[in-house]
């Protein structure tokens, strides 16, 4: 019965520092760094044949980090942007509260939780779910079909996208679904790639 663990990247510096990060490379906190290194402790029991993960540094950081301590930093690592966080376009960089007093509270909360709308020059949850799920159906799946244990370490939104379409959840159901950093979820299937359990490390 395959896996799939689908894991957000550790606190960044700017989870820290509450300001849109997007695309932006920024590195783990060091909150971050203790995470990965927790999440990877609980991956230990489980096997684990390839993992996937975006082109960020905190992805990719957060991944080394928990294959090491996990024990499996010699599995096969793909990087794709398709499994990118969502771009902010210009809330990139920005403060949080700073933006909500630029742009009013109620706006930026339409552009942060709403399914189909994009903030300037940038990505809604519908756009980011456009170019990681043809990636995550195209080739995580077929591993997935071939009896592989697959890890995903990524970020927020291009994993929301990913559960949507796991748990078969609507535009409006995703909405309420929050990924907290460093925590592996835990998807198991059966050999027709139905969802029997979900478990929350």
């Amino acid at each position: 019965m395959p896996l799939l663990i689908l894991l957000r990247h550790g606190q960044s510096q700017w989870n820290l520092e509450n300001r849109f990060t997007g695309w932006v490379d920024v590195p783990l906190s060091a909150q971050g760094i203790k995470e990965a290194e927790q999440a990877g402790q609980k991956l230990k029991e489980f096997r684990i044949d390839r993992a996937y993960t975006s082109v960020l540094q905190r992805a990719n950081k957060t991944l080394n980090l928990a294959l090491k301590a996990a024990g499996k930093d010699s599995i096969p690592i793909i990087k794709d942007q398709a499994l990118n966080e969502r771009h902010y376009g210009e809330l990139q960089g920005l403060n949080k509260e700073e933006t909500e007093k630029k742009f009013g509270k109620e706006q930026v909360l339409l552009w942060r939780r709403s399914y189909d709308v994009a903030p300037p020059k940038g990505e809604s949850l519908k756009d980011t779910a456009a170019r990681t799920l043809p990636y995550f159906k195209d080739v995580i799946l077929q591993d997935l079909r071939r009896d592989k244990n697959i890890l995903i370490a990524a970020h927020g939104n291009s994993l929301r996208s990913i559960v949507m379409e796991v748990e078969k959840l609507t535009p409006e159901e995703i909405l309420k679904v929050e990924i907290p950093t460093g925590v592996p979820i835990v998807y198991e299937f059966d050999s027709q790639l139905n969802l029997i359990l979900k478990k929350i490390l």
